[in-house]
């Protein structure tokens, strides 16, 4: 029986090396593919412009695979990360803040304010039981910080190269220890939708309608849009697409407000839903509170010519030029956001040319094209600069780390 066990370990094993081409740059994520939001709207976009180059199959996990086989790897889950063997050219996209953050929040929901501290057991300790900053579960939150711990302590020590969304994330990385020469921002690209889009026209903006897309949790700020709701004009309609365990709870808060007959909650939507609701409102409000990786809303927006209002928190303001493809405003600052969008509200023409300025750096900026050619030069840039392929190249592997 042992015999029969080993054989077939190696015969799997052997499949596995002659399944994958040596020519083909493979992607790597736990993550799903589609159009579920977030990492997973990124990816499903990234895979309909792969390169040639690029294979149609997506790596789940890299145990028991001789690394040393591929031309390179891009891994998307952090996980995957102790996975690696150092054996060929890798890069990772940082998507989020989970690298660095236990809660992958980088937000103190019961201070209400952005956190700024780097990674330490006794301060994200601090953080998660006074300050509330995600899961205060004991063995939950001492699992996240243990995590938390292993991926940096395995970051710091491989050589590959990290790509953030952001500058504030790229930051973020340096400031918790990774080589800054390993580091690189590339800014998120989008799909440009199918269905035609035209920029705001008066009939539409006079609809007085304005969209929030996303989850609803507490991170999002769809509590202070709400509580912001009660001080605009009565003819501004509210839609809200996406679904959230706070949804509840935020249904009670806009019955006490009396706004009920101002919002329509649409719950998840698909793609097609999404659009419609995009043609038919004035501004895209962006209100997270936390300090937001990147945001593919403010994309999504300008593709179809819409200004967005969105928080100068996280990675927003590098996608957002206030004043000229929207307005940016302060993070739970109710007047601030109440004068944003009665600004857009009151004025026709100011809305639409943000929202064609928005189009315009979308298309010059933010496509997933010029997103995938800036990617490329990243590949070949990291496989000129692996030193060599022979195995066990390096001294230090993750499995000793563990």
């Amino acid at each position: 029986m042992p015999n029969l066990i080993n054989d077939a370990k190696q015969n799997e094993k052997q499949l596995q090396r002659e399944f994958f081409d040596k020519d083909l740059i493979y992607q790597c994520s736990n993550f799903d593919v589609g159009d579920g939001g977030g990492v997973e709207t990124y990816l499903a976009s990234l895979f309909e412009h792969r390169p040639s180059d690029v294979s149609d199959r997506v790596l789940k996990s890299l145990k028991n695979v001789d690394q040393s086989q591929f031309k390179l790897l891009h891994i998307h889950s952090p996980d995957l990360l102790l996975e690696l063997t150092g054996e060929c050219p890798t890069v990772f996209s940082v998507h989020n803040h989970s690298l660095y953050c236990p809660s992958g929040t980088k937000y103190l929901a019961g201070q209400k304010t952005i956190c700024d501290r780097n990674f330490s057991y006794l301060g994200c300790t601090w953080g998660k039981l006074v300050d509330k900053c995600g899961s205060r579960k004991p063995l939950r939150t001492l699992r996240e910080l243990q995590n938390t711990h292993q991926l940096l302590d395995v970051l710091k020590k491989i050589k590959i190269t990290f790509i953030a969304n952001s500058e504030y994330v790229r930051e973020e990385l340096i400031k918790n220890g990774v080589p800054a020469e390993q580091t690189v921002t590339l800014h998120c690209g989008i799909s440009i939708p199918q269905t035609a889009t035209t920029p705001l026209s008066l009939e539409v903006h006079q609809n007085h309608r304005i969209l929030f897309v996303g989850r609803i949790v507490p991170d999002k700020g769809l509590e202070w849009l709400l509580k912001s709701l009660i001080h605009t004009d009565p003819q501004i309609q509210l839609d809200i697409a996406g679904e959230g365990w706070e949804r509840p709870r935020l249904e009670k808060l806009a019955t006490t407000l009396g706004l009920n007959n101002r919002i329509t909650w649409h719950g998840w939507c698909n793609s097609d839903k999404v659009n419609k609701l995009y043609q038919q409102c004035f501004a895209v409000i962006f209100p997270s509170v936390w300090p937001e990786p990147a945001g593919l809303v403010t994309m999504e927006a300008y593709a179809r010519y819409r200004p967005v209002i969105g928080s100068a928190v996280g990675g927003i303001p590098e996608h957002l030029r206030d004043g000229e493809t929207g307005i940016l405003v302060p993070g739970n600052n109710i007047k601030k956001l109440v004068d944003a969008i009665d600004d857009l509200y009151k004025d026709h023409q100011k809305s639409r040319d943000m929202g064609e300025q928005g189009h315009a750096l979308l298309m010059k900026q933010f496509t997933m094209n010029a997103h995938v050619n800036n990617l490329q030069t990243i590949y070949a840039k990291t496989i000129a600069e692996f030193p060599s392929r022979t195995k066990n190249l390096y001294s230090y592997s993750i499995s000793q780390a563990k």
